[in-house]
This record gives structure tokens, sequence and C-alpha cells, in this order.
């Protein structure tokens, strides 16, 4: 489905009911909105792990600007709009006080829109992401779990983003995002739909500088963040510094030998976290 946003037309999907059917008052469901990681991926690359709250929340997956089924300028691409584009979309669609989950990239929107729209979100999930990119401790962790030429091969791409570094990133780096032993974990890239031109936009501009430390310590709706012990791209220090940043109102669980997503590496053991934080009252 497509809603026009703007001068953009955003792809989202819906899973699950608004209203239970189940009981005899047809209460509302709560709605959980989850946003994919890169940019210049999917909502694809959730939804073999999420589908299934659909037992308990509707479901609505959302393509940011730019990215997979959805359209957007490139001079549009960044951190306002696409938080911009979040509060449209529910207000457009009468989604009150949604949950928010952002993977990665995703993570980022969540925080931004967040603390640019506070009364708009009742909860937040940010998994593996970051406030602030760390390239330093990116590439401590590319050498640490792949070697120098990971490492080197990461630096090039972060820091001078091209088509090039970006192909190389692909073959070297991301197949060390996820647990080794956990091999099906990484083809969460099989089925998505990539558009390489809004990463290296992103990254060569907005991310470079990024910090939303001081901004996100405006967020007072309940926050989880959850990372990966062994995550290459936002290592523990990025989790740790978010909830850091937004204090007393925030949660935050390490998946040990998790990489770049937990519920990829150990998707048992991340359900259970946020099932029981979605299931808490506040």
């Amino acid at each position: 489905m497509y809603i026009d946003v703007g001068s953009a037309r955003l792809f989202f999907d819906v899973v699950g009911e608004s209203l239970n059917a189940t009981t005899s008052d047809m209460v509302k469901r709560p709605t959980l909105i989850l946003l994919h990681g890169g940019p210049g991926y999917d909502h694809s690359t959730l939804r073999p792990y999420f589908d299934r709250y659909s037992d308990t929340h509707q479901l609505i997956y959302l393509d940011h600007r730019g990215c997979g089924r959805s359209t957007g300028e490139k001079e549009t691409w960044y951190l306002d709009q696409w938080a911009d584009d979040l509060e449209v979309f529910c207000k457009t669609l009468g989604v009150d006080s949604p949950i928010v989950f952002g993977q990665s990239f995703g993570g980022m929107v969540a925080m931004h829109y967040a603390a640019r729209y506070p009364k708009s979100v009742s909860k937040l999930i940010l998994s593996s992401t970051a406030a602030q990119f760390r390239l330093d401790e990116t590439e401590k962790m590319m050498r640490k779990l792949g070697g120098d030429y990971a490492a080197k091969v990461a630096y090039q791409f972060f820091s001078k983003p091209s088509q090039a570094a970006y192909d190389a990133y692909g073959k070297v780096c991301l197949p060390l995002y996820s647990n080794p032993n956990a091999p099906a974990a990484g083809n969460f890239r099989d089925r998505a739909i990539e558009r390489p031109e809004v990463a290296l936009h992103f990254f060569a501009n907005e991310m470079a500088k990024m910090d939303m430390r001081a901004e996100i310590a405006s967020i007072t709706c309940p926050t989880l963040v959850v990372g990966g012990t062994i995550d290459p791209v936002t290592p523990p220090i990025c989790s740790q510094a978010i909830a850091d940043a937004i204090g007393n109102n925030a949660s935050l669980k390490f998946f040990e030998g998790c990489g770049h997503g937990p519920h990829r590496d150990n998707p048992e053991g991340a359900e259970k976290v946020m099932r029981s934080f979605l299931a808490t009252n506040g």
C-alpha cells in the first residue's frame, strides 16, 4: 500500500488487525511500527522475525523515503525529513501513540522522531543503532572479527563512501554482521530491495557528523535499547551511549555473541526480551 507524504510516495504493509476480534468488546490492539535499516534496504529484512508479533499487536512496516518501494528526491534524504514523514504518516492514518521499533538506521530515525515529537510515541525499541557514529570503534570491532583488511575496508567505506567502496564493504564486512554460528542470519539481504545511493548519500553527509546524544536526552517514553556484544558497525559502546543519554527512561540489554541485530542471531532470546517490554505498562 502507498500513502502520499509531501513529494514522496511511501510504501507500507500491515500485518494483524487493529481490533481484537477474539474479545467481546473488540479491544483495540497497540500498533507497532517497524523501521528497517540501511538506509537503502526495505522492510522485508524484518518480516521473518516480527510477523509473529501480530498475535498481540497490529504491525506496520514502512519503507523510508527513498528506500525500497518508496519514492523521494535525493534532496530530502535527511533525518529531519524521515522523522517528519513518520509523523505525517501516523497523523494521516490515525495511528495514535504507536510503539516504534528501529533497527540500525531505522533506530536513528526512531530516536530523532521521538525527540522531535515526544507526545507521538508510547514506547521505543532501539536495536543495534547509534546516536553518534563511532568509526574508531567500528574499526576496532571489524579488526577483531575480520582482521586488518576488514578494518581497512570499513574505514574506506565510511570515510569516503562510493559505489566501489560499498561493493567491497558488502563482500568483506557485511558477512561479519552476524554470528558465524547463526549462518541463516546473514541472509537478510537476499530478499531486500537495495538502493545503495541512499546509503552513500546519508553516510557521506549527515551520519559522518551526527551526534544526537544531547537531543535524545529529551526522550521521555519507556525505551528498550538492545545490542549485540560482537556488533561490528554499532558496537556495544554505541548502545551504552544511547541508554546513558536517555537516562532513567531507558533499559539496556546486550545479547552475548550476537552481531548487528539480535533478532537475527538470537531470535528466541530477543523475542522474549522484547515481548516482556511490550507487555509492561507505562
